[in-house]
C-alpha cells in the first residue's frame, strides 16, 4: 500500500470512528486526528456548544474547512464526524484523498452506545433511537457511496476490527 495514503472512517456516531481509528493508527503507525476534536481545538468550545450557538449549519460549515485541511496532510487515520458526509465537498475530498473505510453498525448497537453520551446534539430528543433511524436513512446511503470499504462493527472487538480493517487495506493494496 502507498504509505502515504490516507485512511478515512466515516460512520455514524457510534460506530467506533474515535476508538478504532486511535488502534488502527498505532498498529499503523500513523498520527490520529479526529474532526471534531480539531473542531473543538480550533473553536475553543464544545460541539455542543457550536451546535446551541451557531446551529447544525454553523457546525457543517467549521467542520467542511477542518475536513478540506486534514484531508490534505499526508499518511493520517482521520475519524469524522458522522454527519461529514452530508456535505459533497467533504465526500469529494474524502474519495479523492485517501482510502475510506465505512465502519457500519446496526440501529441498536449505535443506541446502546450512544444512550448515555450527552455529547451528541443531534440525539438530545425524546426519542434518540428514532433519530439514530431518521439519521440513517439519509446517511447510509452517502457513507457507502465515499466507502472502498465497508465493516460492521456490531459483533466484533475493537482488535478483530482494526486487525480486519488493516487485514481488508492490505489486500486492497496489493491488488
Amino acid at each position: 500500500m502507498e504509505m502515504l495514503k490516507n485512511i478515512f472512517l466515516v460512520g455514524p456516531m457510534g460506530s467506533g470512528k474515535t476508538t478504532i481509528g486511535r488502534q488502527l493508527a498505532k498498529v499503523l503507525n500513523r498520527e490520529f486526528v479526529d474532526s471534531d476534536h480539531e473542531i473543538s481545538r480550533r473553536t475553543g468550545a464544545d460541539i455542543p456548544w457550536i451546535f446551541d450557538i451557531e446551529g447544525e449549519a454553523g457546525f457543517r460549515e467549521r467542520e467542511r474547512t477542518v475536513i478540506d485541511d486534514l484531508t490534505q496532510r499526508q499518511g493520517i487515520v482521520l475519524a469524522t464526524g458522522g454527519g461529514a458526509v452530508l456535505n459533497s465537498d467533504n465526500r469529494r475530498w474524502l474519495v479523492s484523498r485517501g482510502l475510506t473505510v465505512y465502519l457500519s453498525a446496526s440501529i441498536d448497537q449505535l443506541f446502546i452506545r450512544t444512550a448515555k453520551d450527552r455529547n451528541r446534539p443531534l440525539l438530545q430528543t425524546d426519542d434518540p433511537r428514532a433519530q439514530l433511524e431518521a439519521l440513517m436513512l439519509v446517511r447510509d446511503p452517502l457513507y457507502r457511496e465515499v466507502a472502498d470499504l465497508v465493516v460492521d462493527t456490531d459483533d466484533s472487538s475493537v482488535r478483530a476490527t482494526v486487525q480486519h480493517v488493516v487485514d481488508a487495506i492490505t489486500q486492497l493494496a496489493s491488488s
